[in-house]
């Protein structure tokens, strides 16, 4: 697979819109067309100010504290495997007994939850940060930004359209919740294998 397509891959899994769909459907229940959109526009501004913020801050302390790509990229791949496992177990969990509370939308909402931590994820900057630091010259940088800002369009585009295509989507959603969930287990372990690798070799080479 190139090696853009795998950036793309590997972004619009921790980015990406499938994992949104869930709980702007729940937040957005109550609302009309009207807020629907607002809390939709106002969550990718703020997903993308956020990962613009993430990313400066990112390189600068890794440039200050000396931190090796290959503890960051740990560290990111660590939380990514432990919230995908976490998703998985849950699905075979006992559905619960007590009514759910109704949720009463409001702009404050498109922040968070949606924002932060449904959008952007904290594995989701930690692979940008990487993938960043990671690139050799200008370009590279363009091209990871140009695909985190599409990743952000995918997302506000499938907001936009939920109310809609919910409720035929419900079984869909939770099989596709499920292979997500095990890629992404796999991705985690995947990344820590190959990160440790480097640093093995990074300190025989020392």
């Amino acid at each position: 697979m190139p090696l853009k397509m795998q950036i793309f891959t590997f972004l619009f899994l921790m980015l990406g819109p499938f994992k949104i769909i869930g709980p702007f459907a729940k937040i957005t229940e109550g609302a009309d067309a009207k807020l629907t959109r607002q809390l939709a526009f106002r969550a990718m501004i703020y997903s993308s100010v956020a990962l613009i913020l993430a990313a400066a801050l990112g390189q600068r302390i890794l440039s200050n504290f000396e931190i090796p790509l290959p503890i960051l990229a740990i560290s990111g791949a660590l939380i990514l495997f432990l919230v995908a496992l976490q998703t998985i177990i849950r699905q075979f969990a006992s559905p619960s007994s007590e009514a759910e509370q109704a949720i009463v939308p409001t702009l404050d909402m498109a922040l968070n939850p949606l924002a932060f931590p449904t959008i952007v994820t904290p594995y989701g900057i930690a692979a940008v940060i990487v993938f960043l630091a990671l690139s050799p010259d200008l370009n590279g940088k363009l091209t990871i930004g140009l695909t985190v800002l599409v990743i952000m369009a995918l997302n506000l585009i499938l907001m936009l359209v939920t109310r809609y295509i919910y409720k035929f989507l419900t079984i869909f959603l939770g099989l596709l919740g499920a292979i997500l969930g095990i890629i992404q287990v796999a991705l985690g372990l995947m990344i820590i294998y190959n990160q440790t690798l480097k640093l093995i070799n990074m300190q025989a080479g020392s």
